[in-house]
């Protein structure tokens, strides 16, 4: 949000609410709902400070850069507004936030919907009579109009060392089918071609309300992490899935991908490869051959992209095992990979296992990793020189055509310049021929179909 002045509130408008979103595309769509909600209750939405009656900021709490990033905003909005009510997941934690921001409206956790709305209705009446047909059928999103977020659960029962999000958003809680598809089509009438399918665990989808029998389009389908593949892929729309944990009844979806429907990418956060380091951590399907699944994942999907995210200076991490770490990401030669130096969580168990990792020999290792990450993104992205594909146009900026090709996913992942953007319009694929490559991005030229 920009940050000009505060102007006095014109009564003879409708009150307008401010919208500052913190964290992962989860809280991403929890905005959104909020915004829809208030929307269709006949509220203003402002662009700015200054032409908000009152701020909501939706907060992170995972990590400590993330709580602090959140706690600068909430000073900001009060500096530049002065009426703010806070939530998202550090406002599981509401001492902290009003222990430094003690003029706060009001603070909710994640997820408190019906208290946020009932906040803002009492700091900032509801206007009367609210045209609930100026809100379109598939909500107000944050997203650019060719893509959206698709959440099918909230909260998580994994009990990983290093993460309290079971404790910030409660245990699974999926979206029965039915209703997660009835949006999907929503957002697909209103121009979305793109849905990205996210959660704590995509791959655990239904586990909780016992794979609940769900009927769609006259279909029998069963609430379950592979139904839910098949429907998606019948919209004909691309559909990404992150956060997918490698479980062994992922293998069934690998057949059902295509550069046409539910991409061949899958996100699947690894963390490690040392298995004393995963014990730790206690991740789920830690125990898995994730070599030998990888392998068998691209015998049958020779484009499929894999991406993950990992964690380096976990406490008690010993040289040999980030040895292995980096031997295992050679074998398994991920296109995309993230890594985060370990932080502690305040009221995470990992806090008390194993000796902490120097902040110098976290640093080295981060070096390290990335430097072997870079190096075989450059390779697998070198491969495909020569080679058509198809992608979707995000911007044209002085001429060039930014996109992404079924490997990239929006603002994590690498990008395709096509340099004659001629004829090419946002949010519309195009078929390319890729020319040049990269660390982490491709160039590329204008192919026929």
């Amino acid at each position: 949000m920009t940050t000009p002045q505060r102007k006095p509130t014109v009564r003879s408008r409708a009150p307008a609410v401010g919208f500052v979103s913190l964290g992962c595309p989860k809280a991403l769509v929890d905005s959104e709902r909020l915004i829809t909600e208030l929307k269709s209750r006949g509220y203003a939405i402002a662009a700015g400070y200054a032409d908000a009656d009152l701020v909501v900021v939706n907060t992170c709490g995972f990590i400590d850069a993330a709580i602090d990033e959140s706690l600068q905003a909430i000073g900001e909005a009060l500096q530049h507004n002065g009426r703010v009510l806070v939530t998202g997941c550090l406002g599981a934690n509401p001492q902290r936030i009003l222990d430094r921001h003690p003029k706060v409206l009001g603070v909710t956790g994640p997820q408190a919907y019906e208290r946020v709305i009932a906040a803002v209705n009492q700091h900032l009446p509801q206007p009367h009579d609210p045209f609930t047909d100026l809100v379109p059928a598939q909500g107000i999103r944050l997203t650019p109009r060719h893509y959206a977020y698709l959440k099918i659960s909230e909260g998580c029962n994994n009990r990983c060392s290093f993460c309290i999000i079971p404790s910030l958003r409660g245990g699974l809680v999926s979206r029965p089918l039915d209703d997660v598809m009835r949006e999907a089509e929503a957002l697909v009438r209103a121009g979305v071609k793109e849905l990205l399918v996210i959660s704590q665990d995509t791959s655990a989808y239904g586990s909780d309300i016992r794979y609940r029998e769900a009927n769609w389009r006259g279909e029998q389908y069963q609430t379950r992490f592979l139904d839910l593949v098949r429907a998606l892929g019948a919209l004909g729309v691309w559909a990404r899935l992150h956060y997918v944990y490698p479980y062994p009844h992922v293998d069934a979806i690998i057949p059902l991908m295509s550069e046409h429907g539910v991409l061949p990418y899958l996100d699947i956060p690894f963390q490690h490869a040392s298995a004393a380091v995963l014990k730790r951590m206690r991740r789920p399907a830690h125990a898995e051959n994730t070599l030998r699944r990888i392998e068998s994942w691209r015998a049958q999907r020779p484009e499929l992209t894999l991406r993950s995210t990992f964690i380096v200076g976990f406490p008690g991490e010993t040289d040999a095992e980030f040895e292995q770490l980096l031997a295992w990401l050679d074998a398994a030669g991920l296109d995309r990979v993230g890594c985060f130096r370990y932080s502690p969580v305040e009221g995470a168990a990992a806090n008390a296992i194993g000796e902490p990792v120097p902040d110098e020999v976290k640093e080295q290792r981060y070096q390290r990793f990335m430097q072997k990450a870079g190096e075989i993104s450059s390779a697998r992205l070198a491969a495909r020189i020569g080679q058509k594909c198809r992608v979707l146009i995000d911007a044209i900026e002085d001429g060039v055509a930014i996109a992404r090709s079924s490997g990239d996913a929006p603002e994590i992942d690498g990008v395709v310049r096509i340099r004659s953007a001629a004829g090419l319009k946002v949010g519309e694929f195009a078929t390319v021929e890729i020319t040049a490559a990269g660390t982490y991005d491709l160039q590329a030229r204008c192919a026929a179909n």
